[in-house]
């Protein structure tokens, strides 16, 4: 890896916002300050952080209903954000998505989706555009294991095979559809040899390895880019918490679990930016201080924040 010291405190950065984030959001939604689903990241903040560092503000996202570490990754605002969720009419979108449906245009979030595999297709059609206006820039679609089972998924690799567009599809698999072990909906081990019935790069990494996520993207992305066509990167994860916030998760093994635990990206990051010089515990502690000071300022903007009108329901219906 050929990365800077502050590139390295960069991801750690990003993968600590994501949590923070995240913990908030669920401590709220707890407090009944929060309404509607939540579907926290916790446990898979590598993922977002490794791939979009090697993206620019021009090329896009595709996410979904587990989005927010995408969109902090992107570089969306947490006010924005935190105000959304809130159901504010400074929000994101005007208070009227909630969390599954934010979108920035502005810096390539195309927009995150509730339907599973839903963002798959529409990746391929930005992908088709930025081709069409022969910009050099690429897409990113992230799903999950499930969603690799759908119909959306094999149409979008095809087209995207077929017409050799600058797409990377992002697998980040945490082992269940919902309550589903991957075990009990595929027989395949590995999602990324799925590539090979497409004539595409497909690869597998440790995704709570944050390096590792950032140089197999780096590598896809860098051959999107250069005209290279589409690839495929499994990351294997898992997530902390339910599917949502009030899943009591009963097809969790305890022992699993507690594995998994142990290899949670953000510690073992941090251990890893110790014992290699990157930085110091004060740094870290730092860096998590300022970090919780965004949080908790985002969540004073979204508590102030006015609540949409009533006659807005009636606006952002149609394109003008």
């Amino acid at each position: 890896m050929n990365l800077t010291k502050d590139q390295m405190l960069n991801l750690y950065e990003t993968m600590v916002k994501i949590r923070e984030f995240e913990e908030k959001a669920k401590e709220l939604m707890l407090g009944g300050k929060l309404a509607g689903f939540l579907h926290l990241y916790c446990g898979e903040e590598a993922i977002a952080a490794g791939v979009c560092a090697n993206l620019n503000d021009k090329d896009c996202i595709t996410s979904t209903h587990r989005g927010h570490g995408h969109i902090i990754a992107k570089g969306g605002d947490i006010n924005r954000m935190m105000a959304e969720l809130h159901g504010k009419a400074t929000g994101y979108c005007k208070g009227k998505s909630g969390s599954m449906h934010i979108a920035d245009l502005d810096i390539g979030i195309v927009g995150a989706n509730g339907i599973v595999g839903a963002g798959l297709p529409i990746a391929v059609g930005v992908a088709f555009a930025l081709r069409y206006k022969k910009m050099d820039n690429v897409v990113v679609a992230f799903f999950g294991d499930g969603a690799s089972n759908r119909g959306t998924f094999h149409e979008a690799l095809n087209m995207a095979s077929v017409l050799n567009l600058p797409v990377v599809f992002i697998c980040e698999n945490n082992h269940f559809g919902m309550s589903t072990p991957q075990s009990v909906h595929q027989k395949i081990k590995d999602i990324s040899v799925r590539g090979t019935a497409y004539d595409i790069p497909g690869k597998t990494v440790d995704g709570n390895d944050v390096l590792a996520v950032h140089e197999a993207a780096a590598e896809a992305i860098g051959r999107a880019r250069k005209g290279g066509g589409p690839s495929l990167i499994e990351c294997k994860t898992w997530r902390h918490y339910g599917h949502f916030i009030g899943d009591p998760e009963p097809y969790k093994d305890p022992e699993e679990q507690k594995k998994w635990l142990a290899t949670d990206p953000i510690p073992r990051f941090a251990k890893y930016l110790i014992e290699s010089n990157y930085a110091i515990q004060a740094d870290l502690d730092a860096i998590k201080n300022s970090v919780r000071e965004k949080i908790e300022a985002a969540v004073r903007y979204a508590q102030s924040s006015p609540d949409p009108l009533p006659e807005d329901i009636y606006s952002d219906v149609y394109a003008g």
